[in-house]
């Protein structure tokens, strides 16, 4: 993330609430990724 990235986020009507939430959701889906190919997880077809 870079202030640009905070820039457009704010420019679609994002207050620091809305940035926080997706920079949350964004990490527990990086998160639960890295832990799904740790385990060797395979995707559903």
């Amino acid at each position: 993330m870079t202030r640009d990235d905070v820039a457009s986020l704010r420019a679609v009507g994002l207050d620091d609430a809305g940035v926080l939430a997706v920079v949350e959701v964004c990490g527990y889906y990086a998160y639960a990724n890295r832990i799904a190919d740790a385990l060797g997880i395979e995707l559903e077809s």
